[in-house]
């Protein structure tokens, strides 16, 4: 094998460039969204044009782009690749429409061993998104190992609140840009070991956060800051419990079904 043959290590992408992209929405996009995520009809501020704030998460599919063209530039087995972990940094209020520029990078490429994280760093005026991208097979380069996860809270919950899915819910999210057929198709679900169609884990983790709001007596669009890892699939239909510990400028949180958690180390700040 030649050098030029040679794989790369996964860790010489850590600081690689993604580029810049420049993404327009219109309102009707915003809406669709609120409406993917658990808005209801009666949340006007969500839903109806003449009165409304976009929910932050929005911008995170608005810069799904920039993970997806690390898979298309070869870093990892885009079939066999999780999303592990995903941050939301809010810088200002995301505007109703109009085009926002990004900028994207590989932040920290992590060692795990049998597999590597990639995070993926999404920046503009109005939010900082990573994601943390979990690879089989890509480990063993001699990287740093990373941060353990998250600690538990100790302790009783100071709230405790319920998401409820819609079995229509993913095949309404995946209107919003992610296509997945894992999220639509009982055949490629089963190809992963699933029983059906799973929810998409950024639509759990945007979900959560509207019920979260109102455990915490916040708004879900004053979200500043939002955190969570993906710890099992969620199926369309599903109903979850919400534990917070905390208060609206800062708490954390999870989120569990009857099999178990799905969501971990989640944390979520509002105003």
């Amino acid at each position: 094998m030649t050098m030029i043959d040679m794989p790369v290590s996964a860790g010489h992408w850590r600081g690689h460039d993604l580029g810049t992209s420049r993404v327009a929405y219109e309102e009707r996009d915003a809406i669709l969204y609120a409406l993917a995520v658990g808005a209801r009809a009666t949340d006007l501020d969500l839903v109806f044009e003449e009165r409304l704030r976009v929910l932050p998460s929005f911008a995170l599919t608005l810069a799904q782009w920039a993970p997806d063209a690390l898979g298309s530039a070869g870093a990892f087995d885009t079939r066999t690749a999780l999303h592990g972990s995903q941050r939301l940094d809010v810088l200002a209020p995301l505007p109703r429409s109009g085009e926002i520029d990004m900028s994207a990078r590989v932040g920290e490429v992590w060692d795990k061993g049998r597999a590597a994280v990639f995070d993926v760093v999404v920046e503009s005026d109005y939010f900082r998104a990573t994601w943390s991208l979990f690879a089989p097979g890509a480990g063993g380069f001699g990287g740093d190992r990373g941060p353990s996860a998250a600690a538990s809270p100790q302790g009783d919950p100071d709230t405790i609140g319920t998401l409820v899915t819609r079995d229509e819910q993913a095949a309404l999210y995946r209107l919003t840009g992610d296509h997945h057929h894992i999220h639509i198709d009982p055949a490629a679900a089963a190809r992963i070991g699933q029983p059906r169609p799973i929810l998409h884990g950024l639509c759990t983790l945007a979900a959560a956060t509207l019920p979260l709001a109102d455990m915490l007596g916040a708004h879900p669009a004053d979200l500043s800051a939002l955190v969570g890892r993906f710890a099992a699939p969620v199926f369309p239909g599903d109903s979850a419990q919400i534990r917070a510990w905390g208060e609206a400028s800062g708490a954390a949180f999870d989120v569990a079904t009857d099999t178990g958690a799905v969501l971990t180390g989640g944390y979520a700040a509002f105003g």
